[in-house]
């Protein structure tokens, strides 16, 4: 009993140590393979161990990924939860414990009903129940589908079928060929780690295919301001106005941009306590031919707060006048950060719960494109621009280009807004759509329709990014059908798989 108990601690122990080297996989360090070898060797992990075993390796697997993958939230918790060390400590582990169940469950549902070592187990179960925890995760209690495997490879080979099937897609291209190595190591059938060759040789090969066109008489110059405003500072009354005007006279000197574009809540106040300046500001702006993008905070005649998106200037609204259904209102909220959930029974608990802005309320999950000097744009506040179903719903024929308005100052010098950059990458890459990515202390970037970055200023420092982006012309195959197709495999693989284990038990 005590032999078995340390084996099953050792291989726990080692499964949390995979799952930690996955962190190396995603931005800032981008050492794509690892994406490969660390499923691989939690299929070997598990591989021969009752699905209880199981379950607790693969939990211990993504306790490891996601203790350092997700390190960054520490530091919102510590710099503006107001909580003693030891309850910062507590609410991250159970944030890290609850993220880790899917892992556990992808491992306890492969072993528990796909047990033998076979082709259908390594193939077709095993990809199949990845992808469909992968979706749990990412739509489970509004959803966190963060360090998907699939965004570390965005500058490697596999990154090429972004556009065919989106992050998912190149997801279940990762598991495919770490079942392959896996399978070949446990069964000496070599031959098969020609499956990974065969997939990474194809995406290398397609890198070059071009889905969409750009239009050279479609050219946009945009000046995005970085503020560098201090977290600690910006919503303190004595600092609204310095703020404004930071942001204003920024702009007063890039008039000859297009669109010039402010971060998300960029203006320290509600969009109704401040009309007059609104309105000279949007006839600034006209007056020297340009548009002004800026996130605001929002309230609603029946007081419902949002997290808001305006467009000044030159666009087809008129005039400014103070409407809040003329404007984008973020959908997927952050919780705890912008939503409570259960709030009655949490806000009363700790100041965590009472941070500012955390009680706003939700826009429509589609909405129109923001339209700024002829200029469509796809809009996605911070937290949104993760979920790969929602930006891609909100691309029309008409978009010109993703908008992507962020405030990491929360997460500090951390990996946090370098995985996020990484991510809104992989939304030009699936949608051949330049993005523009403005932030108020960084990653302040715009990249073209492949989600290759042409333009950035440094985090942490106030500056003004000036580019000249291109508009594309047609749609990728994700664009037009999204993921479906590859859920119906994701099914098919499942009907097969259980079929073949219902041969195998009757042979």
């Amino acid at each position: 009993m005590t032999k078995l108990f340390t084996h099953r601690l050792l291989r726990s122990l080692a499964a949390v140590f995979v799952g930690a080297l996955t962190t190396l996989a995603f931005a800032p360090y981008q050492i794509w393979p690892i994406a490969i070898l660390s499923p691989a060797l939690l299929l070997f992990l598990i591989n021969n161990q009752s699905a209880r075993s199981a379950l607790w390796i693969g939990y211990a697997w993504g306790f490891g990924q996601f203790a350092s993958g997700i390190s960054w939230v520490y530091v919102s918790i510590d710099g503006f939860g107001g909580m003693p060390l030891a309850a910062n400590l507590f609410l991250m582990a159970l944030l890290v414990g609850y993220l880790a169940i899917y892992s556990g469950l992808f491992s306890w549902g492969l072993n528990r009903y796909f047990p033998s070592n076979n082709l259908s187990r390594f193939f077709l179960a095993a990809p199949a129940l990845w992808l469909i925890t992968d979706w749990l995760r990412g739509w489970v209690m509004t959803g966190f589908p963060w360090l998907w495997l699939g965004y570390s490879q965005i500058d490697a080979p596999m990154g090429s079928f972004a556009p065919i099937g989106g992050v998912e897609l190149i997801t279940l291209a990762i598991i495919i060929s770490a079942s392959a190595i896996t399978y070949s190591a446990i069964n000496k059938s070599w031959s098969l780690l020609l499956i990974p060759m065969v997939i990474l040789s194809t995406g290398f090969g397609i890198r070059n295919v071009e889905w969409v066109t750009p239009n050279p008489e479609k050219t946009t110059s945009v000046a995005l301001i970085q503020g560098n405003v201090d977290q600690d500072l910006k919503w303190l009354p004595s600092q609204r106005w310095p703020t404004i005007m930071k942001y204003t006279d920024a702009s007063r000197q890039n008039w000859d941009a297009d669109i010039i574009i402010w971060p998300e809540a960029a203006i320290p106040a509600f969009e109704l306590e401040i009309p007059s300046f609104l309105s000279n500001l949007d006839s600034a702006a006209k007056m020297n031919n340009s548009a002004i993008i800026t996130g605001v905070l929002n309230q609603s005649d029946d007081s419902k707060y949002y997290n808001s998106i305006l467009s000044l200037g030159v666009n087809p609204y008129g005039d400014y006048t103070y409407d809040p259904n003329e404007r984008y209102h973020k959908h997927h909220l952050l919780p705890f950060g912008e939503f409570v959930p259960f709030e009655d029974i949490l806000r009363p608990l700790a100041p965590f719960f009472n941070l500012p802005m955390s009680s706003f309320s939700r826009g429509d999950f589609v909405q129109q494109n923001v339209v700024a000097n002829g200029r469509h744009l796809a809009p996605a506040l911070c937290y949104e621009i993760i979920f790969n179903e929602q930006v891609r719903q909100n691309i029309t024929d008409d978009t010109d280009f993703i908008l992507t308005l962020s405030n990491d100052a929360w997460f500090g010098r951390s990996i946090g807004p370098l995985q996020h950059m990484e991510i809104a990458r992989m939304r030009a890459l699936e949608l051949g759509k330049p993005l523009i990515r403005s932030t108020n202390n960084g990653v302040t970037a715009v990249t073209d329709h492949k989600g290759k970055i042409i333009e950035q200023v440094p985090q942490f420092e106030t500056a003004i990014l000036k580019a000249e982006l291109t508009s594309t012309d047609g749609q990728t195959p994700y664009r037009i059908v999204g993921t479906w197709p590859l859920y119906i495999l994701v099914a098919f693989s499942m009907v097969i798989a259980f079929i073949n284990r219902r041969k195998e038990t009757l042979a």
